[in-house]
Order: C-alpha cells, then sequence, then structure tokens
C-alpha cells in the first residue's frame, strides 16, 4: 500500500465488486464446442465485422456504444476447427448448458443467495467488437446474498450466468484482431451492493468470494479466468467503474489510488471555479509550428497533418498536477485524445519540452489568446484524428470545471486507471428471443464442501501437514487429489506430487503445464502398483511434459527406469557397500545415511526407497 495522506471513509469511500469467473464446463454456453483455448496459429479462416450501435427496445441508444461507434474501426476473429456456428454469428443460440446452470446454482447457494423462478436471457450490447454478434447474452440467475468480512457483512446484489467474450489478440492498423476460443465459455458475474468502505475490506470481500467459487471445483483457473471489476465513489465524487483488475493483492491498491484521484479531481474543480475557468474553442496552430524541431509535431505535419490547440482559461498549473502516481489532469485530457487516434496531447504546463521552445509557446499562447493564467492544450495529428482529439480533449477539460465524471475506466499494471468509455446504461440491454426462459430447479445441488473446510478436513484425515494440506486445497489440481485418494494412492504421496513434485519441476524449467490430470493420474497409479519406484517420479513426470504424447509406460521407458527385481537391486547396494568396506567397519550403521543416497543414485530411481533401505541394513549388518 502507498502512504496515505487521507482517510478514504472519511471522504465517504463507497465500493461496489463485480467478479467475472470462468466455469470449468465440458462444453460452452450456447453450444457444444468445447471450452478448451486454442493458439492463434491454430486458427483455420478469419471472420470479419464492422459494429454499429443499436437502439434498445425502449428505443435509445446507449452512450458507451455511440462513443465507440465515433472510432473507426475493424474487428477480426480468427476461428477453429471447434468454432461453433453460433460464435461466429452465423446460427442462432442453442438451449442454455445444464452442467453451467447447476455449478451456477452451486455458487449462488454458497453466496447465501435466492435463486430466481424463472431464468430469461437478455443481449447486453458489447462496445467493443469482443462479440461477433455485437451483445452479449446474460441470464439473471440469482439475487440477495451476503458475505462476511472483518469489517461487516457486504451484500450480494445478484449474480449473472453469461457467456464469456472473445480474446484480444492484438491491435491492427485497422481495428481489433480477436480469437474466438474462448468466446462462448461459460461465465459468472456477481455483483456486490455498495456494502464496502475500506481498500481493505474491498480486497478481503474479493478474496472470500473467490474462495467460494473455487470451493465447486468446477472453475477455471489461471491467468485471465477471474476478473474484478470495483466500483468507487467518494461523497463528493462520481461512480467509476474500474474493470480488469487481474490479481486479488492489487485490489486495495487500485481502490486506494482511485479515491486519491477523485479526491484531487474535486479540489481542481474546486479551484477551476474560484478562478472562474473556461474552454475556448479549437484553433488551427499549425502555422506556429511550421519550422519546429519536435519530432512529434515535425512527423505530423510532414505526413500532412495539422496542429490543434485550445486555450484552457484558468488552467494553468493544473493541467499539469498529479492525481495519481505519474497521471496528471493532462493525462486525462491526452487519455480522451487516444480514444480518436492521437498519439496523446502537449499543454503548456509541461513545456517548453519535447523539442518544442520557448519561442514556439509564447506564440502558441498569442495564437490562441491565452492570458498568463491559461494553459492550452494541442493535438499534432492528421485533419481529421486532430479535430477528434482536440474536441475530446476540450470536453473533458469543460467536466474537470464541475465534477468528477462518472465513467469506465481500465486498470494499469502500476495501480493506476485509464479513460475508457462513458459508464454503460440501461439501454443497452433488451430480450434474447432466440432461447426459451428456464426454470432452475436448486433444491437437486449440493452445496460443495468450501476450501477452509477442507484445510481442515485433510490435515484431521489424510494427516498432512497445515501448509501442505492448505497447498492441496487451494491448488488447482484439488479435485485430482481426491480422486487418486480415493482410488487408493497414499494420500501424502499424493499430495506432494501434485505441489512439491511440480513446483519443482516448473522451478527447473520442466513444462509442467503439458502434464494432463490423466497424465498425473497414471503415474501415481504405476507407483500404488509397485510399477514405478516413487523417486523415479520427477523423471517420468519430465519425459511426459516434453513428450505430452506418451503414455505412463512408455514414458517409464523413456526415462530407463523399468523396475528391477530385488536380486537386481541386492546386487546393486552390495557393490555400494563393497566400495565403501573401510567406512562400514569402522562406522557401522552410521554409513548408513551416506551409502543410502549412493544407492539410490546406483539405481536411479529404479528401485523402492524402502526396498532399498531394508537391503543396506542387511548388507551393512554382515560387515559391521
Amino acid at each position: 500500500m502507498t502512504d496515505r495522506s487521507f482517510d478514504p471513509e472519511e471522504l465517504g469511500l463507497v465500493a461496489g465488486l463485480e467478479i467475472h469467473q470462468q466455469l470449468d464446463t465440458a462444453t460452452n454456453l450456447f453450444c457444444d464446442s468445447p471450452t478448451a483455448l486454442r493458439e492463434p496459429e491454430e486458427a483455420e479462416h478469419t471472420i470479419t465485422r464492422y459494429l454499429h450501435p443499436t437502439k434498445s427496445e425502449l428505443g435509445e441508444i446507449d452512450d458507451a456504444a455511440l462513443e465507440e461507434s465515433q472510432v473507426d474501426r475493424t474487428f477480426e476473429y480468427l476461428a477453429y476447427d471447434s468454432t461453433c456456428l453460433v460464435e461466429e454469428d452465423d446460427e442462432p443460440p442453442h438451449e442454455l448448458d445444464g452442467e453451467a446452470l447447476e455449478v451456477a446454482m452451486q455458487i449462488a447457494d454458497l453466496l447465501d443467495m435466492h435463486v430466481v423462478d424463472q431464468a430469461h436471457v437478455m443481449r447486453k450490447i458489447v462496445i467493443d467488437g469482443s462479440n461477433t454478434s455485437g451483445f452479449q447474452r446474460s441470464t439473471l440467475l440469482a439475487q440477495e446474498g451476503e458475505i462476511e468480512t472483518a469489517d461487516g457483512p457486504v451484500g450480494i446484489e445478484d449474480l449473472m450466468l453469461e457467456e464469456e467474450s472473445a480474446k484480444r489478440v492484438e491491435e491492427t492498423e485497422e481495428g481489433v484482431r480477436y480469437s474466438l476460443d474462448r468466446l462462448g465459455i461459460p461465465l459468472v458475474e456477481i455483483g456486490t451492493k455498495p456494502d464496502i468502505t475500506t481498500p481493505e475490506q474491498a480486497r478481503e470481500a474479493a478474496q472470500r468470494i473467490g474462495m467460494l467459487l473455487r470451493s465447486t471445483g468446477t472453475v477455471k483457473r489461471g491467468l485471465g479466468t477471474i476478473r474484478q471489476d470495483v466500483n468507487v465513489s467518494i461523497a463528493e465524487g462520481a461512480r467509476v467503474e474500474i474493470k480488469g483488475v487481474q490479481a486479488l493483492d492489487q485490489i486495495d491498491e487500485i481502490v486506494e489510488t482511485e479515491v486519491r484521484r477523485q479526491k484531487e479531481l474535486v479540489d481542481i474543480a474546486a479551484e477551476l471555479r474560484e478562478r472562474d475557468a473556461a474552454v475556448g474553442d479549437p484553433v488551427d496552430v499549425t502555422d506556429t509550428f511550421a519550422d519546429t524541431d519536435s519530432g512529434v509535431i515535425a512527423g505530423a505535419l510532414d505526413s500532412g497533418g495539422v496542429v490543434h490547440a485550445v486555450r484552457l482559461a484558468g488552467f494553468d498549473g493544473l493541467v499539469g498536477k498529479e492525481i495519481a502516481p505519474d497521471r496528471r489532469l493532462g493525462t486525462e485530457l491526452s487519455d480522451h485524445a487516444k480514444r480518436h487516434g492521437a498519439g496523446g496531447i502537449f499543454h503548456t504546463d509541461e513545456l517548453p519540452a519535447y523539442g518544442v521552445t520557448e519561442a514556439e509557446v509564447e506564440a502558441l499562447r498569442e495564437a490562441v489568446d491565452a492570458a498568463e493564467n491559461d494553459a492550452v492544450a494541442l493535438v499534432a495529428d492528421d485533419p481529421e484524428t486532430a479535430e477528434l482529439a482536440i474536441d475530446a480533449a476540450a470536453e473533458r477539460a469543460e467536466t474537470a470545471i464541475n465534477d468528477v465524471p462518472e465513467e469506465t475506466r481500465g486498470a494499469n499494471d502500476d495501480g493506476t486507471t485509464r479513460y475508457m468509455r462513458p459508464l454503460p446504461g440501461a439501454a443497452r440491454l433488451y430480450p434474447e428471443t432466440d432461447v426459451p426462459p428456464v426454470e432452475p430447479d436448486p433444491s437437486e445441488v449440493e452445496t460443495p464442501e468450501l476450501l477452509t473446510e477442507k484445510v481442515e478436513r485433510y490435515q484431521e484425515e489424510y494427516e498432512l501437514g497445515a501448509g501442505l494440506a492448505e497447498q492441496v486445497a487451494y491448488g488447482r489440481r484439488m479435485p485430482l487429489f481426491e480422486s487418486v485418494v480415493a482410488d487408493g494412492v497414499d494420500t501424502t504421496f499424493a499430495a506432494t506430487t501434485l505441489e512439491s513434485t511440480l513446483t519443482e519441476l516448473r522451478r527447473h524449467d520442466v513444462p509442467v503445464g503439458e502434464l494432463t490430470d490423466d497424465h498425473l493420474r497414471d503415474v501415481l497409479a504405476l507407483v500404488e502398483d509397485g510399477e514405478l519406484a516413487k523417486e523415479g517420479v520427477g523423471d517420468v513426470l519430465t519425459v511426459l511434459a516434453e513428450q505430452p504424447d506418451l503414455d505412463a509406460e512408455e514414458a517409464v521407458e523413456e526415462a530407463g527406469l523399468s523396475g528391477v527385481d530385488e536380486d537386481e537391486v541386492r546386487q546393486a547396494v552390495a557393490e555400494v557397500v563393497e566400495r565403501n568396506a573401510e567406512q562400514v567397519e569402522a562406522e557401522g550403521m552410521g554409513a548408513f545415511s551416506g551409502l543410502m543416497g549412493e544407492a539410490m543414485g546406483a539405481l536411479r530411481g529404479k528401485a523402492d526407497g524402502e526396498v532399498v533401505s531394508d537391503v543396506l541394513r542387511e548388507e551393512i549388518q554382515k560387515r559391521a
């Protein structure tokens, strides 16, 4: 956490969370495509779409959709042999997936929510191109739940069952390229009530919800499978939705940083009103920079571009004021300009700099009739982009005089945020007529065991240490652990293999991500059946990770770890004892520890450690 010079609670912090979690079901929400991800190079063909805003059933156009439509972009989608016609928007959606519905009802139960009597699928307008249809299908499934935190209860407003959006692959010159492998994966969206009053409570609430989600054993794990959006406001500020918080341990920092940003904007607005601030009309100031040495501006002009500027009366010294770490009011203006394709803006609180001279600054001020207490912002780009960008920056400056704007912002890696678009409104929702309503029956749903309860059970029932029990319960291989233990595999060995052994292999750059549950299950079974020594597990798993098309028995052969009989073990151990005869005669059983390692090395994991140990003791006793 950063040093805090303010108290979020005193500023009237109100926050809520929206948790988006992918479900680990066999198929997508509205078709039979698998939920497995693909690599972009596996794509078989591409689809191109141009999206346009549409009116809701009330005849209204959403503000966010309208702004997005003003950005000229083409959306390209990578399709695979597993892509269905629903994902390509060439076929109506199928019925709601039953497995996803059951998992979502389990989650609702864990959140103490009331499942609706009848669930209707709705279309939610999506304006960033991440759905080929231009909308996301979403279903209200449950309402009115609650979780506990150290600072008091946090209400759960609703639980939505939705289809995941397409995965953004890269920005292109024409627009954005998406991958359709992720589109349609079942997703739950959990929205809390605005009951959160501290950054720490926001983090704790997210952690609690995350634990409940993982308790089902049927949610996807890994980067991008869970996302947190945070809604934040202070008493004199405005509701701001921050999207795309990837890490739980970043939530409190982001909330605190947003509180500071809004506080600084409130103070700036008060100062601007005190100065009778105003925003002028944009002016073409291209001639002012005809002979400039600024690389950015000269580059734009050499390409046939122009320079547009706007007078910000009373803004002097405030455009460059920091409102969050390394972000200023000028950064806010720049974010709005970038939405229209500009690289950003320059402003007089930071000039002369970037090749712009003092003389050019004075000429710029004169060109827009700026007084001493005024600031000037400028954009250099092609004529259309420059006009749209300076208008957007000027509009944001107008807003800065009056209040903190309601908006959607994106989370940055450093805990700050950036402007994305206006807040969406109710006008983006309308019924999905291609999918019939369903009547969920939560009475048949089993309540999953909480991960916290699993940790206690693993310690008591399986006699695992507290640390190992927690690693297994919270780990992504937990369902596999429970499955192999039910099949008779030793609990401590299974837990150690799935957590410690895999972690150690990962540290040695073994591609353990290639190991499937079947790989691991089969290797553990070989050990249980006495066909592989425990000491050889790491070597066999390494082979399987590097050659995942092999089966476990083939990997044992490849690793050279086919089992040896007792006579071969005794011969290898006897040779070790013979080589160390003087030490054995001098130390007796005291030599056991050192010779055990040498004997296991000689057998290279082909024999079980207990067998080797017994034989070694016998051989030492013969010479002692």
